[in-house]
């Protein structure tokens, strides 16, 4: 298959073009810039090695000296948006820092909605990923646990903000399809729902709804999920 490494291979170990020939006219970084504004226009399924190289206008076979697989675009890819976090000196306050590293995460995955999809650890050692996660580290130095486990603090949260931020765009998304207003949509379910309570099938999922009626502020909710998530590594709690 045409652009299919013989061996597994690691892109960041490769020069950035093989074989001879005259000065490579591309970068990765162009290569990049050029998937992401697709996928950020399109989606991540517009996004393929032909639409790519026509972007650049280059053939579809040339763009494969510079990168042999898809998965390795979409590598490029990850780590050219990783490179829009804002590192900063971090203030001595862990939680405070790893909430705003968590802030900072989902407001990148909606500039770039395709992005959650492409969360893998198999990317998450790519030069601006080390860069991110170095910096998540420095965050933590107060935090008196092993490294091992503010590693997986990190890996928690991120996770965490992916879910969360896969089910606000998959709710956008279905918003935006319906042939109605959400309003209406919405009313027409809350009566469905208050019918079946009324029943008197499901009294603790009544309580739970009586006491919490409505409407759900979605940022309070993102705000607890993450001091949750950081209160099961705190040795203090």
């Amino acid at each position: 298959m045409a652009g299919r490494a013989a061996e597994p291979e690691v892109i960041w170990a490769r020069r950035e073009r093989t074989g001879r020939g005259p000065r490579p006219a591309y970068t990765r970084a162009d290569i990049a810039a050029a998937a992401v504004r697709i996928a950020d226009a399109e989606g991540l399924d517009a996004v393929s090695m032909r639409r790519v190289a026509a972007e650049l206008g280059c053939g579809t076979m040339s763009l494969y000296n510079y990168v042999p697989r898809k998965e390795d675009l979409h590598e490029l890819m990850v780590d050219a948006v990783g490179g829009e976090h804002e590192l900063w000196e971090p203030g001595g306050d862990w939680r405070a820092d790893m909430l705003r590293v968590a802030h900072q995460t989902r407001a990148l995955m909606h500039r770039h909605p395709w992005l959650p999809r492409l969360m893998s650890p198999v990317y998450g050692f790519s030069p601006n990923s080390l860069r991110f996660v170095e910096h998540c580290l420095a965050c933590l130095d107060p935090l008196p646990v092993s490294y091992g486990t503010r590693m997986e603090l990190i890996a928690m949260l991120n996770a965490v903000v992916t879910m969360y931020v896969g089910n606000e765009l998959a709710t956008a998304e279905r918003t935006r399809a319906l042939p109605w207003s959400e309003e209406q949509e919405n009313a027409v379910r809350a009566a469905y729902v208050g019918g079946r309570l009324a029943s008197g099938a499901y009294p603790r999922l009544a309580a739970g709804i009586t006491e919490n009626p409505g409407p759900v502020d979605m940022e309070e909710v993102f705000e607890r999920m993450l001091g949750r998530v950081l209160d099961g590594f705190d040795p203090g709690d």
